[in-house]
């Protein structure tokens, strides 16, 4: 038996747009000659041409980012104070690790045109095309229009969102941990917007996120590599940094199929 690993998580780099400008991450990198300064604080007075090398000391990286930048998972706490009824909502330092380890189903949605709301009904008539009985603790993974446009200035526009119904339809069957290649599991904020300003309807903002309040799920956002995976058959692994009371972590988010 073989075992075939597919990275399903995007780069955190600077060039390649993937959120909005107000909260894009900044990432500094140091050289191996430019951290000279650090190595003076534990070896004072040896120079980089001193070192066993004559390279300096470590190349190292200064980070600015959010708990909600890069492939992340985000908690149920993100999404209201509360869960399941009224209990506290859980941070990302307290989601269950069983949660993050599970077979995996992906739902192939990216036909739907950017802004549209996927409906319950929509996610049962996938489930019969790819033929898998959803089964509880399955991680289940939105393939949209968004992961065919990371880098793309208008990425944060891009794809098709859960709705409120199709993300109950998830958690009731007992799905804790879904996921999507777009920058949101809602629709497009500006699509979002326009309904909002159309209707006067605020209940349409985050539905699918705030499907949280009445049952505490989690959801990866920006994956990347969807497209590679089949329907079912594959296990994902997308445990997240350890983050006390945060509302969401980094995850390296794997697919792994067995052969």
């Amino acid at each position: 038996m073989t075992r075939q690993f597919i990275d399903l998580s995007i780069l955190l780099e600077n060039d390649v747009i993937t959120d909005p400008p107000f909260m894009r991450p900044k990432i500094t990198y140091q050289t191996h000659s430019e951290t000279v300064g650090e190595l003076g604080h534990f070896f004072p007075g040896v120079t980089a041409e001193q070192t066993p090398d004559g390279a300096g000391f470590a190349a190292a990286e200064w980070v600015t980012l959010t708990t909600h930048n890069g492939t992340h998972l985000d908690a149920p706490y993100h999404f209201h104070p509360t869960m399941d009824g009224g209990q506290r909502a859980i941070t990302i330092d307290e989601v269950p690790l069983d949660w993050c380890f599970r077979p995996g189903v992906k739902l192939d949605f990216r036909h739907f045109p950017d802004g549209y709301v996927v409906t319950a009904a929509d996610v049962e008539a996938e489930l019969v095309r790819i033929g898998h009985d959803l089964q509880p603790l399955d991680i289940v993974l939105v393939n949209t229009a968004a992961g065919g446009a990371l880098g793309d200035p208008n990425f944060v526009n891009v794809g098709c969102g859960m709705g409120y119904e199709a993300t109950m339809y998830l958690t009731t069957r007992g799905v804790r941990v879904t996921g999507t290649d777009a920058w949101s599991w809602d629709a497009p904020f500006s699509y979002t917007a326009k309904k909002v300003a159309e209707t006067g309807d605020t209940s349409l903002i985050w539905e699918g996120h705030k499907a949280g309040r009445d049952i505490g799920y989690c959801h990866l956002e920006k994956l990347h590599n969807l497209e590679a995976l089949p329907g079912h058959g594959f296990t994902v692994s997308c445990f997240p940094h350890k983050i006390k009371g945060a509302s969401a972590g980094w995850t390296r988010a794997v697919a792994i199929i067995e052969e």
